[in-house]
């Protein structure tokens, strides 16, 4: 499934910074396109989901609450 998404880039000395608007995800690169493309992976990354190779085990605990 594509998503169509925004991405603001500014340059911070000799970088350029690739912000996504709608997820806080950001990347950098040595030109504007760059740092595009390195956005991309990272959005990727980030919205792949979870695989757990140990499936986690889900405890209760019980804390004292002090009012202060």
């Amino acid at each position: 499934m594509k998503q169509k998404l925004s991405a603001a880039v500014t340059q911070e000395g000799e970088w350029f910074v690739a912000q996504c608007l709608e997820i806080d995800v950001a990347s950098q690169g040595a030109s504007e396109q760059e740092a595009l493309k390195n956005l991309e992976e990272a959005l990727t990354l980030h919205l792949e989901p979870p695989s757990a190779s140990v499936l986690p085990h889900v405890k209760t605990i019980e804390i004292d609450v002090s009012a202060a």
